[in-house]
């Protein structure tokens, strides 16, 4: 499948930036693969989907493009810049990846998944946040499939659609489209989410439970991630935040030999077997209720265990909407003691999807493999923990002395009180206090008033042993503070290097206008400070870019006769040649 990129400028660069306040703008990558939402009326009045005509049409409507600051600001041909409103803390700005073909989702495979998935890859760093234009009917397939296939993911990605198109007069897609553009512009939700109707969802707890209601899809067993009402109301809690020491990494590779049995009455034996032959490698199992199948049926049975020892990975989830699988009844039992392991409350899109994930990882042998089946990856499943007593025990017994009694109350008690105490435990190197807190239900990249994280504090105050516990605890290295400033750059402006290549190593990257960073670099160039050159270099910025007046940190340099940070320059690939 090829991709045709419509005339927009991905590295978003301002036309006329000297009269435009660049710190406080968020940039989402759009990327219109096909469906309902972006299809047009022909001459017949039938819905068809043209080629080019998505962002040819977005700029004739002004609630979905500001064309005069864009066209000031970046030229005709520029990006597609939303309007601002009284109550926006940011500019947005967007781009358009149109798909070619656009695509039916009926007619999405996992090579599209794939696709999908290294397109955002490519343009990860350029962007706060990536919304997915899809058709419904396999909108939830691809959602899980990309939940499991974006690993230690730090940003958002939110996939939405329609039930009629955006374009017509009375339309669902227009709220859709809009809410998963600010949402993925302003907040840092570092998950696979589907957005429908008011509900941000959990990409990979999702199924499609109408063909025709504008509220189409459903999270049966798990909240709202955020609800988008007047106000975005974002639970954060409820979060599933990487908690490794890695960056980002696109697995690209699924196995297809997978499938799903749905148990039936009079099921025939024969249908099974033939299932289950060659070369299938994992199944997904609807069984009914709880998990049961016909306790009678040992020719069913017989033919599952046999499967199994064949080394075939048989998942085993409910038919009901609601609910999990257990092993409560006989037959649920006889599962489990047949090899079959337990899907928990997974949706089938989920289940399959996780299978084709896992069964493509060639370095993990059986017995890791059923393992991770049953473990949480995603937030995909409900596998059950010991309850915590802390949780919000803290927060109540602060909310009973000063008798706050409402749901909200409380909720935005804790969102004064946490940040402060993270902070404090932060300066004081207290990591006790810092896990204390998150068992009381801190979400450990809460922001305070100016926007700063535990992490932005850390990163200040250089302890790196705080740093690496605030990352294993999920603490997310991208979100900016008011300032624009990110966790990483607080440690490169106080110098702290071992910081720096922690960050990297857990996916940090330099966000912000290139012209700014390179003003940075070469101050500290002509300033003659080669610990902060060492800094920026640690952070992967790029020595050879020219400021506006064309010279670079080596002109600079020269200029004013500093031979260390000459020396520094010449051994880091500086290009010498460069003209101003």
């Amino acid at each position: 499948m090829s991709l045709s990129v419509n005339k927009e400028n991905h590295s978003c660069t301002s036309h006329n930036s000297s009269h435009h306040d660049t710190t406080h703008d968020g940039r989402v990558l759009v990327l219109y693969t096909g469906g309902t939402i972006g299809m047009v009326r022909n001459e017949n009045r039938v819905l068809v989907p043209k080629k080019n005509a998505f962002v040819e049409k977005i700029r004739k409507y002004p609630h979905m493009h500001d064309s005069e600051y864009a066209k000031e600001r970046f030229g005709p041909t520029g990006p597609l810049v939303l309007p601002m409103t009284g109550t926006d803390n940011r500019r947005v700005i967007y781009n358009v990846l149109e798909y070619s073909p656009l695509l039916d989702s009926s007619n999405m495979t996992m090579d599209n998944w794939i696709h999908i998935a290294n397109d955002i890859k490519q343009f990860y760093e350029h962007y706060d946040g990536f919304v997915v234009l899809h058709g419904t009917d396999t909108l939830s397939y691809t959602a899980s499939a990309l939940s499991f296939m974006l690993e230690s993911l730090g940003k958002i990605v939110i996939l939405t659609g329609s039930q009629m198109p955006l374009f017509d007069t009375r339309s669902d897609g227009l709220d859709n489209f809009l809410s998963s553009v600010v949402i993925a512009a302003n907040y840092n939700i570092p998950e696979v989410c589907v957005f429908f109707g008011t509900n941000l969802l959990r990409g990979n707890r999702t199924c499609k439970v109408s063909a025709f209601a504008f509220e189409a899809f459903n999270s049966p067993n798990f909240p709202p991630l955020a609800q988008a009402n007047i106000n975005i109301e974002v639970d954060y809690q409820a979060i599933f935040r990487p908690c490794n020491l890695e960056k980002f990494n696109v697995h690209a590779t699924l196995n297809r030999n997978v499938g799903l049995l749905r148990i039936f009455p009079s099921i025939t034996t024969e249908l099974v077997k033939t299932f289950l032959q060659p070369p299938i490698e994992g199944v997904v199992l609807e069984s009914y209720g709880s998990g049961n199948v016909p306790s009678n049926r040992k020719d069913i049975v017989n033919e599952l265990s046999a499967a199994t020892k064949r080394g075939i990975i048989i998942v085993n989830i409910t038919q009901c909407s609601t609910g999990c699988v257990t092993n409560a009844y006989e037959s649920g039992y006889i599962l489990e003691s047949c090899g079959i392991i337990s899907g928990f409350d997974m949706t089938p899109e989920a289940a399959l999807t996780k299978l084709a994930y896992v069964l493509s990882k060639k370095d993990w042998d059986l017995k890791t493999k059923c393992q991770m089946m049953q473990t949480n990856l995603r937030g995909e499943l409900t596998a059950g923990r010991p309850p915590n007593v802390h949780d919000f025990d803290l927060v109540d017994a602060v909310a009973r002395s000063l008798r706050l009694s409402s749901t909200a109350e409380r909720k935005e008690l804790g969102t004064i009180l946490f940040p402060v105490m993270l902070n404090a435990a932060v300066k004081s190197r207290d990591v006790v206090k810092l896990e204390a807190l998150k068992g009381y239900g801190a979400d450990i990249s809460q922001q305070n008033e100016d926007g700063r994280t535990a992490l932005h504090i850390a990163c200040c105050e250089g302890d790196l042993n705080v740093v690496r516990c605030l990352l294993q605890m999920g603490a997310n290295v991208h979100i900016k503070d008011r300032f624009n400033r990110t966790p990483l750059i607080d440690a490169i402006e106080f110098d702290h290097h071992e910081i720096i290549k922690l960050l990297i190593q857990c996916g940090a990257h330099l966000h912000g206008s290139g012209h700014v960073i390179c003003e940075k670099i070469c101050n500290a160039a002509a300033a003659g400070n080669v610990q902060r050159l060492e800094s920026y270099y640690l952070a992967n910025a790029d020595f050879s870019v020219n400021d506006f007046c064309g010279r670079t940190p080596l002109h600079y340099a020269v200029l004013h006769n500093n031979p260390r940070v000459i020396n520094f320059l010449m051994e880091h690939s500086t290009d010498t040649k460069s003209l101003d």
